[in-house]
C-alpha cells in the first residue's frame, strides 16, 4: 500500500484469531492508530492475570492499546470514545475499525464514527452460523464447508450486509482447534486484500432463508450421550477439541476424550457399553453404530493413545460409561 492510498485503522480483537489478522494489516503497512483488546483475564493454573494475543502482539510491535471493559458505559467506555473520535475526526474515505472476535459489544455511537464503517471478520459463510461459537456448530453439525464472510457491522447479531467471503471444505479429521487456524490464516489475507482493493468490498444484504445461529460453547456440553449415534458423537468429540472437551463417567471417574471414529457397525449392547478393548481403541456402544475412542485422558493424566492409555487400567468388556458426569469432580486438565 502507499502512503496516499493505505487506510487508518483501528483495530479490535482478543483471542489468536483476531490476533492474526492485526498481524497481517500491521504487516501490510496498514496504519493502526489504535487496538482495542479486552482487560487482562486471570489464566493457566495459577490464574495469574494474562494478557490477550492481541494486546501481546501489539505491545511487541508498539501498537497504542486501549482495553475498556465496555463501550457503552462507564470511564473506560467514555476515554475509548474520546480517542476514537479524535482518530476519526480528520478520517480519510477508505479508513475504518476492523472487529475481529472482539467479544465486546460496539454501541452505535462506536459504529457511527468511522467514516467506512466498522468491518467485522467472522468465521463463518454468513447467514449461516450467526454468532459466537461458529467454527465449533460448523463442525458438530457436519458441514461439509465453511469459510470466512467480511461483514459491515451494523447493531444487530452479525446481521449487516456482507462485503467479501471465501469458502473452505472441512475435512473429515478437522478439530475446532485446526480449523480455527485455517479461517484465522484466510480472516487475515481476506482483510488485507479488501483494504488494499476497496472496491472488491461491495455490500450486499444478507439472505432471509439459511440463517442460523451459533451459540456460545457451555461446558456442560462436554459430558457424551452415548444413546445418541456414533457419527454425531464423534463430531462433538472433534468439535469441542480442544475446548470444553468432550467426557465421559466411568465408574465415578471422568475420562475425556480427544480423538474417535465412528464405526458403522451395530452391536446388541447397551449404550455406553465397552464392546473393544485393543490398540486400535476402546470401542463403545451407541444409540446408532460404534465409538471408537482412539485418544483419551484420566483426570490429572496427559492425553494418550488408546494403547498407552489402557496400560494399568482395569477396564473390561460390558463396563459401561454413564449416561452423565454430574457429580463427578472435574479437576482441571491441560
Amino acid at each position: 500500500m502507499t502512503n496516499a492510498t493505505r487506510p487508518r485503522v483501528v483495530f479490535a480483537g482478543t483471542p489468536e484469531f483476531a490476533a492474526r489478522a492485526l498481524a497481517a494489516l500491521h504487516q501490510a503497512g496498514v496504519d493502526i492508530p489504535l487496538v482495542l483488546t479486552q482487560p487482562d483475564r486471570p489464566a493457566g493454573r495459577g490464574m495469574k492475570l494474562q494478557a490477550s494475543a492481541v494486546k501481546q502482539y501489539a505491545q511487541a510491535q508498539g501498537l497504542p492499546v486501549l482495553q475498556p471493559a465496555s463501550l457503552k458505559k462507564g470511564a473506560d467506555a467514555g476515554v475509548a470514545l474520546e480517542r476514537l473520535r479524535q482518530i476519526f475526526t480528520q478520517a480519510g474515505t477508505n479508513d475504518c475499525m476492523v472487529v475481529a472476535a472482539y467479544g465486546l459489544l460496539l454501541p452505535q455511537s462506536v459504529l457511527d464514527l468511522p467514516p467506512r464503517g466498522c468491518i467485522n471478520i467472522h468465521a463463518s459463510l454468513l447467514p449461516r452460523w450467526r454468532g459466537a461459537a461458529p467454527i465449533q456448530r460448523a463442525i458438530e453439525a457436519g458441514d461439509q464447508e465453511t469459510g470466512v464472510t467480511l461483514m459491515q457491522m451494523e447493531a444487530g447479531l452479525d446481521t449487516g450486509p456482507m462485503l467479501l467471503h471465501q469458502a473452505i471444505p472441512i475435512l473429515p479429521d478437522d478439530t475446532s482447534a485446526s480449523l480455527h487456524d485455517k479461517l484465522a490464516d484466510l480472516g487475515a489475507q481476506l482483510i488485507v486484500r479488501g483494504l488494499q482493493q476497496p472496491a472488491m468490498l461491495v455490500p450486499q444484504l444478507q439472505p432471509q432463508q439459511g440463517v442460523t445461529y451459533a451459540h456460545k460453547i457451555e461446558k456442560s456440553e462436554a459430558a457424551l450421550d452415548f444413546d445418541q449415534p456414533a457419527e454425531v458423537l464423534q463430531r462433538r468429540i472433534r468439535a469441542f477439541n480442544p475446548f470444553p472437551g468432550t467426557c465421559g463417567d466411568m465408574q465415578g471417574e471422568l475420562i475425556k476424550f480427544w480423538q474417535a471414529h465412528a464405526l458403522k457397525v451395530t452391536s446388541p449392547a447397551p449404550p455406553g457399553s465397552i464392546i473393544g478393548l485393543g490398540g486400535d481403541g476402546v470401542d463403545v456402544a451407541c444409540g446408532q453404530g460404534v465409538l471408537r475412542l482412539t485418544e483419551l485422558q484420566k483426570a490429572g493424566g496427559k492425553r494418550l493413545m488408546a494403547r498407552d492409555f489402557l496400560v494399568g487400567q482395569h477396564w473390561a468388556m460390558g463396563m459401561r460409561f454413564n449416561h452423565s458426569s454430574q457429580g463427578v469432580k472435574k479437576p482441571p486438565m491441560t
